[in-house]
């Protein structure tokens, strides 16, 4: 197949003009459709950002016939159902991260699109964006040295208390929003740290008056090369930090804003030879992931993140929750039209 992507979009999240929409026009894609709660909505979003037409439900635009990929930024607990959903009516998913409520979820959603014989890919866009490609160049090239730890902090400011990521039904918790990201970091280090890591103990605190839902949350991680890594993520904090870093045993680099590069492409690079601060580059980092998914629905390209590496994230996740005393995130009881984000 050629040509544009053909995309349906669910839901008409704050997020989607950055996430899907800026990206489709940029790289010369189709927003063919969008449903929404509140269809007075869906019709401002498309006014608004050109989308070709409003449908009156999710289930209308999964099954549009012109539709053949499926963009989901709906509220976490709402990704595995829906995620499941489009992958039996045979479309792809660009789905938002976290890839579902618990790993359990995520390897049913993996295993329909495997028998559907369509692509699910999670929405870890700052893998494809210069400056995280950078932090792995400098592994790759020997300049580091050998890897000896990771640091991955996602921590700002808390949302609103009505916000959908403080709701425990909705599979909310600083770790599903953040720290994801934190875990995901560690997880793609594997090439240079001898494998995949494995969580060797995690700490957790409770957000109150939230059951069960975590304000914020740390993870240490072991390498098998001996390395060592931290996933840590805070969405109850005084301060905005989104950084990575990589230490070697030559030198080590700083990802200033490694998740929103289009805010800060910094790389900081210390080594004995000296300190150089690198600017990568602020073309959306979005822009990058919609490219890639395109690449592989057209021409077959390689995509990192895939349903199996989202599966592997999210059993890592669980062992974080269960090792912190909180507990993986329930399935949502129901697969209706819920919050968007």
């Amino acid at each position: 197949m050629t040509g544009p992507l053909r995309i349906g979009v669910l839901g008409a999240a704050r997020i989607s003009e950055l996430s899907i929409v800026g990206p489709s026009r940029t790289a010369g894609h189709r927003l063919v459709a969008v449903a929404a709660r509140d269809r007075s909505r869906a019709e401002r979003f498309a006014a608004l950002h050109g989308v070709e037409r409003v449908l009156g439900s999710y289930e209308d635009v999964i099954a549009d016939p012109e539709v053949e990929a499926v963009y989901n930024p709906l509220a976490n607990a709402l990704h595995g159902p829906w995620n499941l959903a489009a992958v039996r009516a045979g479309k792809h998913v660009l789905t938002e991260k976290p890839f579902a409520s618990n790993a359990e979820e995520a390897r049913e959603v993996r295993d329909a699109a495997a028998a559907a014989g369509v692509t699910v890919m999670e929405g870890f866009h700052y893998l494809y964006h210069p400056v995280t490609r950078r932090l792995h160049e400098l592994l790759d090239s020997g300049e580091l040295g050998e890897l000896r730890a990771v640091e991955a902090d996602m921590i700002m400011p808390a949302p609103d208390d009505s916000d959908p990521r403080w709701s425990y039904e909705l599979a909310g918790g600083a770790l599903m929003d953040l720290g994801c990201y934190s875990v995901h970091a560690n997880r793609a280090l594997a090439p240079w740290a001898g494998g995949t890591p494995r969580l060797a103990k995690a700490r957790g605190g409770e957000r109150p008056g939230r059951p069960g839902v975590d304000a914020w949350l740390e993870a240490e991680l072991e390498f098998p090369g001996g390395a060592t890594g931290t996933a840590r993520c805070h969405m109850d904090a005084q301060e905005l930090r989104f950084s990575c870093r990589v230490v070697g045993s030559r030198g080590e680099a700083t990802a200033a804003n490694f998740v929103q590069p289009h805010v800060d492409d910094r790389v900081t690079v210390t080594t004995p030879a000296g300190r150089r601060v690198e600017e990568l580059g602020r073309r959306s980092s979005y822009t990058f992931q919609l490219e890639a998914f395109a690449a592989h629905l057209r021409e077959g390209a390689a995509l990192p993140t895939g349903a199996d590496d989202a599966v592997a994230t999210m059993e890592l996740i669980d062992d974080c929750y269960r090792a912190a005393g909180f507990g993986p995130r329930p399935r949502i009881s129901r697969a209706a039209p819920g919050p968007a984000r």
